[in-house]
């Protein structure tokens, strides 16, 4: 199976104009490969080089349930219902104010081991509630008074992987995230290796483009969205979701052709690369198995993109939020085990995100209504074990809701900085400080 680059290289650009292929896809290709032919050194891959695993937990996750303040007391008068008991909560040290959920057991091993960073008060000046625009926000990094249509990763892809085969970012879902839409689109989007391939059908150009983007993008049964609440805003940050200057459409029209270049390539890798860890049942564990299959095949992509969904916990929250907990905590500490066993576990980093925190005041139906801040988790070999930034106070509160105390786009330049190599002053548009977690 030839890659895209050894087909360019090979001189075979040429055969690809006599395919039976339909017209858009003939001019995307020439104008795709001719780009390549002119940056055929690829920088440093994943095969090779440090990977970046972006976990999205959709919905707004409740990070006073995740990260516990069982010290402050205004946590316990807020969260009548809902509040931890503190016996129950994972200490991260004798002297620590706050602990972990106590479904994160697997979380707390990855602590304790110094595999594993938190971030406390995470957020942006000026929040905004919405579950699209705060998405937006942090998947572009944009300030939330300005709009911008290019993701994060796409203008890092932009800056940093010209010439890269379009598999150097991968996200597990449906639709590619808003983070990966730049300029120069790279990185695809599979429900898995089965689906991901070029399927060739009569009618419109755009009939078979939009009919390949759904067949690639079916989710498949007992797919995540339909067994956890929350669920309509499972995808929220997806492409499909937003009116931007690059639509699905005009996404698939630019990679499509790449796409049966690299779909042999994935199909191999996960056919061939098995996995001796055991994972918890889910669709997270699901997918960081399956990334964790690619990585240990050596697969090129530095960017892998994963969500858990289900985290919108208007009402009934605790049972919800606590097998949410059990099954993040299970897949990520899998996952760990995985790449430990394979010997990646330190060119992997993984980091967790959600659009915003929860109100600190429980509401009515037993749950928790859309807040601003909350924290991150930051996992990997290299990780600086340890909790960074101070614990939000409960009791200065701005109209409810907890003040930040991190910017997440010091996280993002942290991340670009020192484990991307990248200029993160030159994707995020101007330079944030950085963190000592990596």
């Amino acid at each position: 199976m030839k890659t895209r680059r050894e087909f360019l290289k090979s001189g075979c650009i040429g055969l690809a104009a006599t395919w039976t292929l339909p017209a858009f896809l003939s001019k995307t290709i020439f104008t795709l490969d001719l780009q390549a032919a002119d940056a055929l050194t690829q920088s440093l891959s994943g095969a090779d080089g440090p990977i970046l695993v972006v976990l999205q937990m959709g919905g707004g996750n409740d990070g006073l349930s995740t990260v516990v303040p069982f010290a402050q007391d205004a946590y316990y008068k807020s969260r009548a219902k809902l509040g931890i008991p503190a016996d129950k909560i994972l200490k991260l040290t004798a002297a620590a104010e706050f602990g972990l959920n106590p479904n994160l057991t697997g979380l707390k091993e990855l602590y304790d081991s110094g595999s594993l960073a938190l971030l406390n008060g995470v957020g942006y000046p000026n929040p905004n509630r919405s579950h699209f625009r705060s998405m937006e926000i942090w998947q572009t990094a944009s300030d939330s008074d300005k709009s911008e249509s290019y993701g994060w990763l796409g203008r890092y892809f932009d800056n940093a992987c010209s010439g890269a085969d379009p598999t150097v970012g991968i996200n597990l879902g449906s639709m590619p995230p808003q983070a990966f839409l730049g300029p120069k689109p790279l990185g695809i989007a599979m429900a898995s290796p089965d689906r991901y391939r070029l399927m060739e059908s009569g009618g419109s150009d755009k009939q078979v483009v939009q009919e390949f983007y759904e067949a690639l993008n079916k989710p498949q049964t007992g797919d995540f969205d339909s067994n956890v609440s929350g669920g309509s805003v499972q995808n929220v940050g997806m492409t499909a979701n937003h009116d931007t200057a690059i639509s699905n459409l005009d996404y698939l029209q630019r990679t499509a052709m790449d796409a049966e270049f690299s779909s042999r390539e994935i199909q191999t890798i996960a056919k061939k690369t098995y996995s001796g860890v055991t994972y918890p049942p889910g669709q997270l564990s699901n997918d960081l198995r399956l990334v964790a299959r690619l990585i240990g095949g050596g697969l090129k992509t530095r960017i892998y993109y994963v969500n858990q969904g289900g985290y919108d916990t208007h009402a009934n929250q605790q049972a919800t939020h606590s097998r949410l907990m059990t099954d993040l905590s299970g897949a990520l500490s899998a996952f760990a085990s995985d790449l430990k066993a394979q010997g990646n576990f330190d060119r992997v980093l993984l980091m967790t995100f959600s659009e915003f925190g929860r109100r600190v005041q429980e509401n009515a139906s037993g749950g928790t209504d859309h807040g601003v801040a909350g924290p991150m988790f930051v996992l990997g070999g290299k990780v600086k074990a340890g909790a960074y930034g101070q614990y939000p106070s409960l009791t200065d509160l701005d109209h409810g809701d907890i003040r930040h105390n991190l910017d997440f786009r010091s996280v993002y330049a942290t991340v670009l900085d020192r484990w991307l190599k990248a200029d993160s002053a030159a994707i995020l548009k101007r330079k944030f400080d950085s963190l000592d977690f990596v």
